[in-house]
């Protein structure tokens, strides 16, 4: 990879700027002045400092984040913030973005990376990826509406769902549940709640296939993914 790339790459600034950079005798590569923005450098093996600090290339990020409400899941928008705004400089320069959306309000689990095929195969429907969630429902919700789920409910479009698994955790003018689905239509847990005449009043993802959100995560949050966690995603859902 040619020098400029990498280190505009790794956010050390635009190409004017980098070359910049390598004009003055600011960037070494093991240990040599590297001045020629079109000397090619090996990421894995060569050594590359900028101002004596070792420049750490990374090709894709992974990124668990407890999303915060208020934010959207995108990378940008003309009205809100994003999640990615609440990303380190270190990580949006690599244009990460969320896997999947959770709704403005809706709290939890979300995946942020920039590794497309992972992407695609996580959201597949042909991949059916659970997706668990924890809400708070105004209305009791019964036996009935479990079985209702498990065989598909009708949505306001006529949109029949997939079965999906509802475990009621406590029963009460408010109930807690706990629901897992594999499709991630529109506002898809709060519409199936309204075709059984309840409302959604709280929202949280809680696990998107083998990935859980860490517990100790608070909400606006972000950690890298542990190379465990990784692997078995990947095991999991690209080597299927």
């Amino acid at each position: 990879m040619r020098i400029d790339k990498l280190l505009a790459n790794m956010g050390y600034g635009s190409r004017k700027e980098v070359k910049d950079l390598l004009k003055k005798g600011n960037v070494r590569c093991n240990d040599k002045v590297i001045k020629s923005p079109q000397t090619h450098v090996n990421p894995g093996k060569s050594v590359v400092t900028v101002f004596g600090e070792t420049v750490e290339y990374k090709e894709a990020v992974y990124l668990m984040m407890n999303k915060p409400p208020g934010y959207v899941s995108a990378t940008e928008d003309q009205r809100d913030l994003t999640v990615v705004d609440l990303l380190e400089p270190e990580d949006a320069v690599l244009n990460p973005f969320p896997v999947g959306r959770l709704d403005k309000d809706t709290e939890g689990l979300l995946l942020i990376t920039n590794d497309g095929k992972l992407a695609h195969q996580l959201l597949s429907p042909k991949k059916h990826v659970g997706k668990t969630y924890y809400a708070t429902i105004e209305g009791r919700v019964t036996e009935e509406d479990k079985k209702a789920f498990k065989k598909g409910v009708t949505l306001d479009d006529g949109y029949i769902t997939q079965p999906a698994d509802l475990n009621i955790l406590m029963q009460g003018d408010f109930s807690e549940i706990e629901l897992t689905i594999t499709e991630g239509k529109f506002h898809q847990v709060k519409r199936m709640f309204e075709s059984v005449g309840k409302k959604v009043t709280y929202l949280k993802r809680l696990s998107m296939g083998s990935l859980e959100l860490d517990s100790e995560l608070q909400t606006g949050e972000y950690r890298e993914l542990t190379e465990e966690e990784l692997n078995y995603l990947q095991n999991e859902h690209i080597k299927k």
